[in-house]
């Protein structure tokens, strides 16, 4: 098997999927076809993915010692001694310049850019104490989901549903608590500091509350934008499932590895996006 280079292992592009929600608002607003707007959210989804790269570098290297004991994560470059942490330091500068310089480009107004660097900001934040802090670090998991989407509302003008806002908080959520439920039954107590404030029913009983609020804001949602649009909803319900059935087996529960490790879930993610097109668009 061809070995990935480090830099590329680095800075996680398999990530970018999440950077997608950039996309929602206008795919939703029926301005997909737009190319003015197509373009700037492109060159946002870009400066976004390159920013989240430098969160991702700044993590691993403020997370070195803990991710050396890790069964997993003690083959990220850092480390495993593959790239230095000089040399982290300066792809991550290198990368931060291009991102600014490209959220510069498209003129993002100044809301785009409290959210854009808000999330750099969080995300320091949480690297250096906020992940140790228990609710604290589920919050931003999930905001990590919502600024995304609020990112590319801003960068296009255009105002999301207050029931898209809450579906997407709602799920972002439930992945979050399953992301944790996951690292709690994996390792239990032995893992993150956070662990120790947590249990498994709690994870478990706000895990799936989060689930069936989403279900319901997104049902209201679909009611508010078309009528059509209600005949998806039994196919999130399936996703939901499916979702929560493949966390429950073997996964550690990240929502990237989650969807791009599972087959099946991807392909019903996938008929769904082809779905929502054909409603809106068609």
């Amino acid at each position: 098997m061809r070995k990935i280079n480090p830099f590329i292992k680095l800075i996680r592009p398999h990530h970018y999927i999440k950077n997608l929600l950039i996309l929602l608002p206008i795919i939703f607003s029926k301005n997909m076809l737009n190319i003015s707007l197509l373009k700037n959210t492109i060159i946002g989804i870009t400066a976004f993915s390159l920013m989240a790269s430098v969160v991702y570098i700044i993590n691993d290297i403020m997370d070195v010692e803990a991710d050396r004991k890790h069964e997993k994560k003690k083959f990220r470059p850092i480390a495993c001694g593959e790239i230095s942490i000089k040399s982290a330091c300066i792809m991550a500068g290198i990368l931060f310049v291009i991102s600014i310089g490209l959220n510069f480009y498209i003129k993002a107004n100044i809301i785009a850019n409290i959210v854009f660097y808000s999330y750099l900001l969080m995300n320091i934040l949480y690297s250096i104490k906020l992940k140790h802090i228990p609710i604290v670090d589920i919050v931003i998991l999930a905001f990590g989901f919502l600024i995304r989407v609020l990112y590319g509302a801003a960068i296009t003008g255009i105002e999301i549903s207050n029931w898209l806002y809450l579906t997407i908080l709602s799920l972002s959520f439930y992945m979050g608590l399953g992301k944790r439920k996951n690292e709690f039954r994996k390792m239990g107590k032995e893992g993150r500091k956070v662990l120790h404030y947590y249990n498994q029913s709690f994870l478990d009983s706000n895990m799936y509350i989060c689930m069936a609020l989403a279900i319901v804001f997104y049902s209201l949602w679909c009611i508010d934008m078309s009528t059509s649009m209600v005949w998806t909803v039994p196919f999130v319900i399936v996703i939901c499932m499916k979702y929560s059935l493949t966390i429950e087996g073997d996964s550690l529960g990240d929502p990237v590895d989650v969807i791009l490790g599972d087959k099946v879930l991807f392909l019903l993610a996938f008929t769904y996006i082809l779905m929502m097109f054909a409603v809106i668009y068609f």
